[in-house]
């Protein structure tokens, strides 16, 4: 039934469906959010050295951003089937929305999905061969995750637990999940489950910062952390977490979990102080608050790689 009512909306709007091809699931995934997938992997990684190991990281990175991909065309898929992005729908006025623009077909999403999927799992039973049942876990629950994400009956991002779980999905378990497969180890993995705090949190951000500006329409067509806080609460909530990110970052620095080079991150402080006065002082939040927020976390994140990579290479005296 959703897949006649979106096949009549894209013939009434003149686009029909074009072949699915490589360039056309990779405008669908939107491919300029993998940065955040990049920055977990690679801190993760680097907190391994000097057991880094190139093939395993471009193997873990690929996992993660075909899955990573696969969320994203679940989330559309699922949102237009249930009736959550329409033609008038906030996301469909800042990006080219697959389905609603007749990019991709319904059936031609859930073939996409089953692809990057299938693709992921591949590369995820090499690393289970490779380091075992910890890595089988991890997997499943980051699966699990991804898939109930916008899927019923569960449709936990409209439960206001989205935030929750990107913070999960991209901080602890992503993290330490790498951090596994380079090692084949917990040891030692404290640290890397302290930076996977404000990266984490960074990605919880992105998507607090997107149901912000979107409440007045998410009122209509479910729960999000945005509609159960309202404006006021929302931006409290973001101004805390942003300053959690950079208390933890310092903390970590006393305790030696972050390198001292990590001082480095906070040359982004300004460019955070800023965004909060802007959206605390603006009429209404601007629609380019997510992409201004996940380029601060882009901005940290490189920061920080940074401050391993100097760890490394010239160690703090």
């Amino acid at each position: 039934m959703a897949y006649k009512r979106s096949r009549a909306f894209m013939h009434r709007e003149g686009r029909v469906p074009k072949k699915l091809d490589l360039y056309t699931l990779l405008l669908a995934v939107r491919p300029w959010s993998f940065t955040m997938t990049t920055v977990s992997v690679t801190v993760a990684s680097l907190m391994a050295l000097p057991t880094f190991n190139w093939p395993l990281y471009l193997a873990v990175l690929a996992g993660m951003i075909l899955v990573h991909a696969a969320t994203n065309l679940i989330n559309d898929y699922f949102d237009v089937r249930h009736g959550v992005d329409r033609s008038d729908s906030p996301t469909a006025r800042y990006r080219p929305h697959p389905l609603l623009t007749g990019i991709l077909s319904p059936r031609q999403a859930l073939v996409g999905i089953l692809i990057l999927y299938g693709l992921s799992a591949l590369i995820g039973l090499y690393l289970v061969w490779l380091r075992g049942w910890p890595i089988a876990v991890i997997a499943a629950l980051g699966g699990l995750a991804s898939f109930f994400y916008t899927a019923g009956p569960i449709q936990y991002k409209h439960r206001a637990l989205g935030e929750c779980s990107v913070f999960f999905m991209w901080g602890p378990l992503m993290m330490l999940g790498t951090y596994y497969v380079q090692t084949g180890s917990w040891d030692h993995a404290a640290p890397v489950l302290w930076a996977s705090l404000p990266i984490g949190l960074w990605v919880a951000l992105v998507l607090l910062a997107n149901n912000l500006k979107d409440i007045k329409y998410d009122l209509q067509t479910g729960l999000t952390m945005g509609t159960l806080l309202g404006r006021k609460g929302t931006l409290r909530l973001y101004t805390l977490l942003v300053a959690i990110v950079y208390l933890l970052t310092a903390l970590g620095m006393i305790l030696h979990v972050i390198p001292l080079w990590g001082i480095l991150v906070f040359a982004s402080l300004p460019m955070a102080w800023k965004l909060l006065r802007m959206l605390q002082s603006a009429p209404e939040i601007p629609p380019d608050a997510d992409p201004r927020t996940a380029q601060l976390a882009m901005i940290f994140g490189l920061l920080l790689i940074l401050s391993l990579l100097l760890e490394h290479f010239i160690p703090w005296i």
